[in-house]
């Protein structure tokens, strides 16, 4: 076991809602779909994003999909209207949340192909 990133595991897609932030999380490949549902848990994630101080975090897994779905409350400094800060709306947490580290296998990695 090695610790790696997420973002060499799975992708992200985010959105915005108010003072909420939506992040899915997107396995590259099914077979590490399971490792990324035992490791990135609401725990884990509240504590990542621990500077932006979520007064809750929920998990939704769909397996079909080989996705989890967060859903981080109040991380949004009162909205992207109502924020005084440049850019911290979804896509970055989306970013954010791809660095957490996780221990994984030493032969997981990457299959996108680089052009």
């Amino acid at each position: 076991m090695t610790s790696t990133r997420l973002y060499d595991l799975a992708h992200a897609r985010t959105g915005d809602k108010g003072n909420h932030a939506n992040i899915s999380l997107i396995a590259y490949r099914a077979e590490d779909y399971p490792l990324l549902v035992q490791q990135a848990t609401c725990e884990r994630v509240a504590q990542h994003f621990g500077a932006r101080q979520p007064t809750q975090v929920r998990r939704y897994l769909l397996p079909r999909l080989g996705a989890i779905n967060f859903v981080l409350d109040d991380v949004l400094d009162g909205g992207v209207n109502d924020s005084l800060n440049l850019d911290m709306h979804g896509k970055s947490l989306s970013f954010h949340l791809l660095e957490m580290c996780i221990e994984a296998h030493t032969t997981t990695h990457n299959t996108q192909e680089t052009p």
